[in-house]
């Protein structure tokens, strides 16, 4: 069987309760850690980003140039955060140019910085009042 990011926590919360039961506490963090230097990865986030990337995320990284559309504006530009929260990825990607997310030709509301969260497909959970996900990265992902 692969390992997946929601079978890598069952094994770090049934190494936690193992230990408890035991007389040892650790906490979740500390269970993460070895569950992630179990399967040879130096850390747990080094573990997660890499088996995200084998569910289907783009292989996102500090600096990787991304495209895609926010708010339904095509853009491109360069990831300058990226963290891993549960299954979803926290991103703030600096844009190449400003884009506009105002849909009226009576004012504009240009943005140059990007801060989203999204799942392993590059998705935002967030959408707009149509359906259309906040922020939706293209699978092509091009390293900087």
């Amino acid at each position: 069987m692969t390992l997946t990011l929601i079978e890598a926590k069952r094994q770090a919360k049934a190494l936690r309760l193992a230990l408890q039961a035991q007389g040892t506490a650790i906490r979740h963090a500390q269970a993460l850690e070895a569950i992630a230097a179990q399967h040879g990865a130096k850390d747990w986030n080094t573990l997660h980003a890499r088996l995200a990337r084998q569910q289907g995320l783009p292989a996102l990284d500090l600096n990787a140039r991304v495209h895609g559309r926010y708010l339904g504006q095509p853009f491109t530009g360069r990831v300058v955060t990226l963290s891993a929260v549960g299954d979803l990825f926290r991103i703030e990607i600096r844009l190449d140019a400003p884009v506009d997310t105002v849909r009226f030709a009576s004012f504009s509301n240009l943005r140059s910085l990007v801060r989203a969260t999204v799942d392993a497909h590059g998705r935002s959970p967030q959408k707009t009042s149509d359906g259309v996900p906040h922020l939706v990265l293209d699978a092509g992902v091009r390293r900087r």
